[in-house]
């Protein structure tokens, strides 16, 4: 990625694969300085009551950085559970459990995008059999009407409306979409847009990432 961060790019990405030992895989992600950890164990046993026959169930825990978790993280851990039961191939372990937990680090911008990003990885780490990647795209609405992508905490604090696209890569359709705020359907499309064009840069940042583990092995 690139380290010049304009109005229409991503900000920088890095990470670090398998930082903690008592995962089946994990991922330390930043994008610009917003950073999110997260760690995958499963398939795992389940408890008799949430045992689907059919499916592995998907379980996702969200740490906020400090102080107990709030509704807006429940919200977030919903979202991230729909994105990623679409994406794994649940259906090869029934009568288990993926679990996935999500460590927020920091927070200075686009972190629903960060932490999708980060929850990918950690299952590409950890083995975890998935249908298609999936990687996602921050942006905001202006008051002025521009479409900024990616935006830093500072860009983001008088914004009109926020999107966050999720992607998989296969067709690079959207999986999972979510907004806030007020805007045009031009708008919206706008958005639309240049996250698609955008997203392309975090799938190659994927293979960058899967490509020097190889190295290391």
């Amino acid at each position: 990625m690139t380290a010049d961060k304009t109005e229409n790019s991503l900000r920088p990405m890095h990470c670090e694969l398998n930082i903690l030992t008592r995962s089946d895989g994990s991922a330390m992600l930043t994008q610009g300085e917003t950073a999110v950890v997260a760690s995958v164990n499963g398939p795992i046993e389940v408890k008799l009551q949430h045992m689907n026959v059919e499916k592995a169930r998907i379980d996702i825990y969200f740490k906020p950085r400090s102080g107990m978790g709030s509704v807006n993280d429940r919200l977030l851990e919903s979202l991230i559970r729909n994105t990623y039961e679409s994406a794994i191939l649940t259906g090869l372990h029934p009568r288990t459990a993926i679990s996935v937990q999500i460590q927020e680090m920091q927070d200075l911008g686009g972190l629903v995008a960060c932490a999708i990003n980060a929850v990918c990885l950690a299952l590409m780490n950890s083995g975890v059999e998935m249908k298609y990647l999936v990687a996602a795209v921050h942006s905001i609405l202006r008051e002025d009407g521009e479409i900024v992508l990616d935006p830093d905490a500072l860009q983001s604090k008088d914004a009109r409306a926020k999107f966050t696209f999720v992607f998989e890569n296969c067709t690079k359709n959207t999986v999972s979409i979510y907004t806030h705020g007020k805007f045009t359907t031009e708008q919206y499309h706008r958005a639309l847009r240049m996250s698609e064009e955008a997203v392309a840069k975090v799938f190659d940042f994927y293979g960058e990432i899967v490509g020097k583990q190889r190295e290391v092995l």
